[in-house]
């Protein structure tokens, strides 16, 4: 059942959102194969996120993003100091914005424009990656999944902000 769009809880969901920025961005060539860290990235309209894996693939994960924030988290819950972005094998690095706040919305990176489609639920590769206690370390930390709505450039530092909720 859809919730009623002006009901209080809807009008939270779909208030305001702090924007945040890009600070960091990575490609992955091939599946498996070690990650190319850029300055500034294409997201195409059809592709996706061009030079990554997974563009040219229709679909709900077109680019992954992950909060500089839940990094930490993840480092804390390991015992460690850090994760770096690489482990984790997602996109876009953020800081400052809460990507859940974005669930079913639309949003801006950089030029493009981007929908939140899902969770990015760890994988069990995560016990290899991050040792003993990896995978549920990642469990609710791992960021989001969207579609590219509207391609365009991004670059490191690009805002990133939510859109308004048609309606």
């Amino acid at each position: 059942m859809p919730l009623n769009p002006s009901s209080p809880l809807a009008r939270l969901l779909n208030g305001p959102v702090h924007p945040g920025r890009i600070l960091w961005i990575g490609l992955r060539p091939r599946r498996k194969d070690a990650m190319s860290v850029v300055e500034t990235a294409v997201i195409d309209a059809h592709a996706g996120l061009v030079g990554d894996h997974y563009a040219s693939r229709a679909g709900a994960r077109q680019v992954t993003l992950i909060q500089a924030e839940s990094l930490r988290s993840i480092a804390s819950h390991l015992g460690r100091s850090d994760v770096a972005a690489l482990e984790l094998r997602r996109n876009i690095v953020t800081e400052g914005i809460n990507l859940v706040a974005l669930k079913g919305r639309h949003f801006r990176i950089g030029e493009a424009v981007l929908q939140t489609t899902g969770e990015c639920h760890p994988c069990s590769r995560m016990e290899d990656v991050l040792g003993m206690g990896g995978y549920n370390a990642v469990r609710g930390f791992g960021g989001i999944t969207a579609r590219v709505v509207t391609g365009g450039a991004i670059r490191i530092g690009d805002a990133i902000e939510a859109l308004p909720v048609a309606g």
